[in-house]
């Protein structure tokens, strides 16, 4: 065999090499990848004018409630990810609770640690119990 034909050999194993291993990169990269979840619905209710949301000002009264809640919160390892990230909205020392929690236990687990700092006449739970993943 002379030398153009070995080299030409190993030209298209190489060429074959780097296009199967780049096709299986790919591939893999796809299958990992999952589509972004549809919560437009959720936000909707957010655009409400009157709607109460995490972005208004705050007094300082208001903000330390917030850290203390918060604060609570984030020390209960027991609780989900999903708890973790609720909303937490004060407003003239009135507490709004917003977002997605695991159960019905952890939605009056959250209830319960706001009102350990404002009393519960002071707040309002709009948490909802998230399904399970399938």
């Amino acid at each position: 065999m002379n030398p153009a034909t070995k080299i030409g050999k190993c030209l298209s194993l190489l060429g074959a090499t780097l296009f199967l291993g780049a096709s299986l990169v790919a591939g893999t990269v796809q299958q990992d990848q999952q589509p972004a979840p549809d919560n437009s619905k959720t936000n909707q209710g957010d655009a409400n004018k009157d709607a109460v949301t995490a972005e208004q000002k705050m007094n300082p009264a208001d903000r330390n409630i917030t850290i203390q809640i918060l604060s609570a919160i984030y020390r209960d390892h027991s609780l989900s990810t999903y708890a973790h990230n609720i909303k937490v909205i004060t407003q003239d020392g009135k507490v709004t609770l917003r977002g997605p929690v695991r159960t019905e236990d952890e939605k009056a687990g959250m209830e319960a640690k706001a009102a350990a700092v404002v009393g519960a006449e002071n707040v309002t739970n709009q948490l909802q119990a998230a399904p399970a993943n399938p």
